[in-house]
């Protein structure tokens, strides 16, 4: 516990007699042994009354679990996760030959005849009746680019601009007098 070699025993050995003294050292000696005694005992006792309360509560909470166990619904569960909604079971509990007495498909309504049309008008007025709007005019074509750069080639029927002229070479620079030193 302590990490305690023959080297450092020894040492405490002499500091003690020299200390102590060789008559009064069995006395200390039996003193110090009760001590450590009373205190492992003192530890036993402590770690016995802890590892009961742990037990104990370990024991509650297996009770809990168990009881959390007795009490899963599995079918539940099952049902939650892959029916959420609960259209599956809708679906298997709804019985689809359950309104057999209703026929499933109705013949359509029989054709109207002349007497049940209400009467139509004889004449309609031109003026009721929109005339047909005139077709729009095909669109122009398309004007020749404003703008083409250098690399595009011009395209044919478009007359060339003359070349640019070049600009004037930068004037030559004056040399400075300066006064040698």
């Amino acid at each position: 516990m302590f990490d305690l070699g023959w080297t450092e025993i020894a040492v405490i050995v002499v500091v003690a007699v020299v200390v102590i003294g060789p008559k009064d050292l069995p006395g200390a000696v039996r003193g110090v042994a009760q001590q450590i005694a009373k205190i492992r005992r003192w530890a036993a006792e402590a770690r016995g009354t802890l590892d009961e309360v742990v037990r104990e509560a370990k024991l509650d909470e297996v009770r809990n679990q168990i009881n959390e166990i007795r009490n899963f619904d599995l079918k539940g569960e099952m049902e939650r996760a892959v029916d959420p909604t609960g259209d599956l079971r809708k679906t298997f509990e709804d019985d689809p030959l359950r309104d057999l007495s209703t026929p499933v498909w109705t013949p359509p309504p029989p054709p109207k005849t002349a007497a049940d049309i209400p009467d139509a008008p004889a004449f309609v007025p031109p003026q009721t009746l929109a005339p047909l709007p005139p077709a729009p005019p095909p669109p122009p074509p398309p004007a020749p680019p404003s703008f083409l750069p250098p690399s595009t080639p011009a395209p044919p029927g478009l007359a060339s601009a003359p070349p640019a002229a070049a600009p004037p070479p930068p004037p030559e620079p004056v040399p400075s007098a300066q006064p040698r030193t």
